[in-house]
């Protein structure tokens, strides 16, 4: 028996999975296997790296590749979107974890399944609780610069095993001063290994694809083998080390990585290990879902499909609950990942499962190849990936348009690179809501006046328009609330203050959505001294939902003029007739 409509409909919000898989054909197969053996090529040599950026061993980046792939198909809504190990939840979970001064290997490869586990609890909690709106607390400018500051971290901190000397720090400066202190003890063979990958992974994402279709091959195929050149790069380079036994020549190799399938795992929830990583595992939250709903809603727009931000949360928050159980780390959407899943022709979330599956294939199967793997072509291929997050160009398209968000962003990006990542992201959310509350505390507030032959107001200052000496109209530019209450009364009086003519003060409120307590309080006693002035007190194209509560309080009896449906008709009934 089919089950009823509104069951089915729950169903398929709950798990989208059963959305797309009842129109799943053969086509769709073909798409999203080909788009899956692409990503599987990309995704093994950046999963392995990605671990280590986290001071992981590298089998755990291929165990977060598994599990949280199959999860996000069957709760996430996004077509297109990759998950798995990104850099920068890599780089947060090294300096969350590196902060609880861990002693052993054991205890913070722990640590970050806990981080995980509790990182996938606070994303299916607010994706349960509808919560998806919170993101938009960190505003893009922002968000933008804590990436930016990111990459340029990630790639300092790689130069070490590029050299191959002593690394570390959390910081651009101790990153600088450990690199510098070491310099000397520089490896030459590891450093022509590690520029010699870098410059080749550059030269294979721009160059590669054009020279093979120049030479005949199709532009699918092509694209398949352009996205091989990270595993080209592992192949060569652990070839050169087996046969010429760079690893005995002081070159630092990856060792040995554990084959089979991921370890069921179940996190430390201690409580001295959770209050530890709460407020980390809450910051990675909020950053993954941010980078990860970006991506997905712009991939989303390109072919007129829709994400879900709040199953979104249930997604990614399943896919980290996975990874814990799995041996994995946190993980999110990547961007790259995702836009290499799209373009290589993915049609829905079956070709991430299929992506785990080629992982789960590497992982039982391939792992005694990377012995011999030199740690410098991972840091290689983290360098390449993360240089296009480094974006400078938002420091001057602030600049242009403006100085409040330039100084946002310049203070994010030094935050982050003087601090770390903690600070910085820390920095970012309090940022993003001292920037809201001050534009939204000091609202845009126009006098207007009738533009001549129509019904329409608009700012004096802007247009040719008509006003009278016993009235003034403030039109206000947005919702009123506790940060923005005191300054509309004192503007409104200081615009009355010595104006012997005036009679009438209409606020239009046809931009207002919001009115606060501490709001309806103001213009209370703004009411009571406007009339003490001899002044009447007006309201005018009040939406309904703030006539609804309105309507609850006792302004409106007390207030002393009229509520107008339109400005037109408050100026045709205080506007005394020529």
């Amino acid at each position: 028996m089919p089950l009823p409509l509104i069951t089915r409909a729950a169903l398929e919000r709950h798990l989208p999975i059963l959305t797309w898989a009842q129109s799943y054909d053969r086509d769709t197969l073909t798409s999203d296997g080909v788009a899956a053996v692409i990503v599987t090529i990309m995704l093994i040599p950046q999963s392995l790296a990605y671990a280590l950026l986290a001071g992981l061993p590298p089998e755990m980046g291929l165990y977060a590749s598994i599990l949280p792939l199959f999860a996000y198909a069957i709760f996430g809504t996004s077509r297109a979107l990759a998950v798995g190990p990104v850099a920068v939840i890599s780089l947060m979970t090294a300096s969350s974890i590196g902060a609880l001064g861990l002693s052993s290997p054991a205890e913070y490869a722990a640590a970050a399944i806990t981080l995980a586990f509790l990182s996938g609890a606070i994303l299916t909690l607010m994706g349960v609780l509808r919560l998806g709106f919170l993101a938009n607390f960190l505003s893009h400018p922002v968000i933008a610069g804590f990436i930016t500051a990111s990459g340029i971290l990630i790639a300092a901190g790689q130069l070490s095993a590029i050299m191959g000397i002593q690394g570390g720090g959390h910081t651009l400066i101790e990153i600088a001063e450990r690199l510098i202190a070491n310099q000397h003890l520089t490896n030459p063979i590891t450093l022509f290994i590690g520029l010699s990958a870098v410059a080749f992974l550059f030269w294979v994402r721009k160059g590669l694809k054009p020279l093979l279709i120049a030479a005949g091959l199709r532009p699918r195929l092509a694209d398949i083998i352009a996205k091989a050149g990270p595993v080209a790069a592992v192949a060569v380079t652990t070839l050169a080390t087996v046969i010429f036994g760079l690893h005995e020549q002081g070159v630092a190799i990856v060792g040995t990585v554990p084959m089979g399938i991921p370890p069921l795992t179940w996190p430390d929830l201690s409580p001295t290990l959770v209050g530890q990583l709460f407020v980390p595992a809450l910051l990675i939250s909020i950053i993954g879902f941010v980078e990860s709903v970006s991506v997905a809603q712009t991939l989303a727009a390109k072919k007129r499909q829709k994400i879900v931000p709040d199953q979104e949360l249930v997604g990614l928050g399943t896919s980290n609950i996975a990874a814990a159980l799995t041996g994995g780390f946190p993980v999110t959407g990547g961007f790259a990942r995702s836009v290499v899943n799209f373009d290589a022709g993915a049609e829905t979330p079956a070709a991430g499962a299929f992506t785990a599956i080629g992982i789960l294939m590497a992982a039982m199967f391939l792992t005694p190849a990377l012995y011999f793997l030199p740690k410098a072509t991972l840091a290689a291929t983290i360098i390449v990936a993360v240089i296009s997050l480094v974006d400078f160009s938002i420091l001057k398209r602030a600049w242009v348009y403006s100085t409040v968000d330039f100084a946002a962003v310049s203070a994010t990006i030094l935050l982050t690179l003087a601090f770390g990542v903690e600070a910085g992201v820390s920095a970012g959310v309090l940022i993003s809501v001292l920037l809201h509350l001050y534009k939204t505390s000091r609202p845009h507030v126009a006098e207007v006046g009738l533009v001549p032959g129509t019904q329409h107001f608009r700012n004096i200052n802007r247009h040719a328009v008509e006003t009278h000496p016993s009235l003034v109209t403030l039109r206000i530019d947005e919702s009123l609330y506790f940060a923005n209450a005191r300054f509309l009364e004192d503007m409104v009086l200081a615009r009355v203050a010595g104006d012997s003519a005036l009679r009438h003060v209409v606020l239009m409120c046809s931009a207002v959505n919001e009115i606060d307590l501490s709001a309806l309080e103001s213009l209370e006693e703004l009411n009571h001294r406007l009339k003490d002035a001899g002044i009447t007190l007006h309201l005018s194209e009040v939406k309904g939902p703030v006539m609804d509560r309105l309507k609850r309080a006792h302004f409106l009896d007390d207030l002393t003029g009229q509520v107008f449906l339109s400005q037109y008709d408050a100026q045709r009934a205080l506007v005394p007739a020529a």
